[in-house]
């Protein structure tokens, strides 16, 4: 793991801080001595009504008083019972300004005087004037505390990237499996830092920086800190947001700061995580073209000191993101960003030896079987084999087993595809009778069309958000490329769970809004982007996707009105074929359709052999291959209205 920057290394308040903070507590402790003591110390005299103390001094039972502007005491003459004469010092409130009472007091012979000056006043004086600006400072500088973790004000233009040193991140090349034409790559990288002298001898220089492209989840963080672990090197960690602050120039500030430590340290490494944040083009929509905001003030300095150091200076800096191509031309060009190195998702050995990675310390029991793992999770980055891995062993230990079974696996597997099982989710009859159809309709037509992979499990037990019921296929093996025919099959299978409902009930659900739209995104694909319609011909009507990646605009290029015509009518016809040749493969095994649906009605759950022996007795309709071969439909095939009758 990273380790943050030594204690001493760290920035401390100065004195003139440390010696505010004591005077702070100082006068706190004045105040309470001041206000807070005398009122527990002080003498506590019995308080009496004003009216009582004019009746006493009328009486002449009053001997002196202290008249005050608040309060008033005096002394009281009384006896004891044994008749000898006492006094009691008492108190009173005058309930407002008496102009009367002197004239009362002299005439009952009351010795009465005002109240000694308060020798301390001085003290309260200073304090009102002292106190409020102290209390205001000493709010502000919590805040800045808060906000900056110290001296804020001063560091706001220090670069907040984590430090690892001399490699110490915990990671190697060993720990990262599954992208090893990207890890051949940098190896150069790693035998540059440890032996500069072979290549500068040569006049060769080291590439400055390297770029890590790929999807979120392939490990390119990992990469980056395992290269570091390797040459044993400090490493600088921080992510493009970081940089990116409200004030214009506090970003382009950290830059600076962030090179100079850099080369202070050098060899090092400098990582930069989620580049999109800072790197996107200044002539996008996102951003002011010409203008002067932060993030293209510290894209221009980032652009600067990616510049102004020599290649074989010993700091290398690599970037990370999944959206190269909202990334500005001129942080892509040579000399900044020499190398740019895709980080995939794995291939099936490549998840294997992901798998095997992130299984050392997970114990698996015998019939476990990594590669048949990596074979059901196609498409699985690094991050979700490692998710998988341990889903797996919650389900196990769940379940108080002392190992992972392969049980636990394929229902992790189930449970990140689908989604969580929920039982709870009780559907009546009809709705359990037509999800039951609606996926046996998937699953006889999937196992029909060419390229679509094994059926290895059909279930009406609902899962995830919306999921009633799933039909999974396996492929069977890694496939990059998708075919014509394989295209059309994919619709066809899409749009079966909808044509098991038309034969069997006459009438359609809700249940295949998702699947329509998958259908109807697919073909118009094929029509707009892939060039696969004869009549539209090998046309891209779909701009690329850096053209509108800001979220503006129609991702359509400007076609005319009957262009735009002519690709619905084609992803319309597309559509309409699929489902044609759906329900014609569905009408000719309707009593497989039956039993099959039967008995998933009974079980729930189909799912091993047994379904693949039931699925085997699936026959396909002459026109089929005719179809999947031209796309076309003969003139002679029965309309779909008199499928349906």
């Amino acid at each position: 793991m990273p380790v943050e920057t030594n204690n001493k290394n760290s920035i401390k308040p100065p004195r003139w801080r440390q010696f505010g903070g004591s005077f702070l507590i100082l006068l706190t402790l004045l105040l309470l001595l001041n206000f807070i003591v005398p009122s527990f110390f002080g003498p506590r005299l019995p308080q009496v009504p004003y009216s009582d103390f004019i009746v006493q001094v009328e009486a002449g039972k009053v001997d002196k008083a202290i008249v005050g502007s608040d309060r008033i005491e005096y002394v009281l003459k009384t006896e004891t019972p044994d008749g000898e004469p006492t006094e009691q010092v008492l108190r009173t409130t005058p309930v407002a300004i008496d102009l009367d009472l002197p004239k009362i007091l002299r005439e009952h012979n009351v010795e009465f005087a005002a109240p000694p000056p308060d020798q301390n006043g001085w003290i309260g004086t200073i304090l009102s004037w002292v106190v409020p600006p102290l209390i205001f400072f000493g709010i502000w500088g919590f805040l800045m505390n808060r906000q900056g973790g110290g001296p804020a004000a001063l560091t706001v233009g220090k670069s907040k990237a984590r430090i690892s040193s001399d490699g110490s991140t915990g990671v190697k090349f060993t720990d990262v499996a599954g992208v090893d034409e990207a890890k051949v790559e940098l190896e150069e990288i790693v035998d540059f830092l440890k032996s500069a002298d072979k290549y500068t001898r040569l006049g060769a220089k080291i590439p400055k920086g390297a770029l890590l492209v790929g999807p979120p989840g392939t490990g390119k963080t990992l990469l980056a800190k395992a290269i570091a672990g390797e040459a044993g090197v400090p490493f600088f960690s921080i992510s493009g947001s970081e940089f990116i602050e409200l004030f214009v120039g506090v970003g382009a500030a950290r830059v600076r700061d962030l090179f100079e430590q850099a080369k202070k340290q050098a060899p090092c490494i400098v990582f930069i995580d989620e580049l999109d944040a800072l790197g996107k083009s200044r002539g996008g929509a996102g951003g002011f073209v010409g203008g002067n905001d932060e993030r293209e003030q510290t894209l221009n300095q980032l652009l600067t000191e990616m510049d102004g150091f020599d290649a074989n200076t010993g700091v290398i800096i690599i970037a990370a993101t999944n959206r190269p191509e909202v990334l500005d031309p001129a942080l892509r060009r040579p000399g900044r960003f020499d190398r740019q190195i895709v980080v995939d998702r794995p291939d099936k050995i490549g998840r294997e030896a992901i798998l095997k990675v992130h299984a050392r310390n997970v114990k698996l029991a015998d019939d476990v079987d990594l590669a048949t793992i990596a074979i059901r999770t196609p498409g699985f980055a690094g991050a979700d084999l490692a998710n998988l891995v341990n889903e797996a062993a919650l389900l196990a230990a769940r379940q108080n087993r002392q190992a992972v079974i392969m049980a636990d696996f394929n229902e992790a597997i189930e449970r990140l595809i689908a989604g969580l099982e929920k039982r709870s989710r009780v559907l009546n009859e009809t709705e359990k009778k037509t999800v039951a159809y609606h996926e046996v309709g998937h699953a006889i037509i999937g196992a029909l069309m060419p390229g679509a992979g094994k059926v290895e499990k059909i279930s009406v037990v609902p899962r995830g958000v919306g999921a009633l019921g799933y039909t999974i296929q396996m492929p069977e093996e890694d496939r990059f490329l998708m075919i014509e025919d394989e295209i059309r099959g994919r619709i066809a299978t899409l749009l079966g769970g909808r044509s098991a409902e038309e034969i069997i009930f006459g009438k359609v659900s809700t249940g295949a809004s998702d699947d329509i739209q998958k259908a109807t995104d697919l073909a118009e694909r094929a029509i707009t982007i892939y060039g696969m319609s004869d009549k539209l011909g090998p046309v891209a009507f779909e701009k690329v996707q850096q053209q509108f990646i800001e979220g503006y605009g129609n991702p359509r290029r400007s076609i005319s009105p009957q262009v735009a015509e002519a690709i619905d009518r084609e992803v319309k016809e597309i559509l309409d074929n699929a489902h044609h040749i759906a329900l014609t493969i569905l009408q000719q095994n309707r009593d497989l359709l039956e039993e099959t649906a039967q008995e998933l009605l009974q079980k729930e759950i189909l799912e091993g052999a047994n379904l693949r022996e039931r699925l085997q007795q699936a026959k396909a309709p002459d026109e089929m291959n005719e179809w999947l071969r031209s796309g076309k439909l003969s003139a002679d095939q029965p309309l779909l209205q008199s499928i349906l009758n």
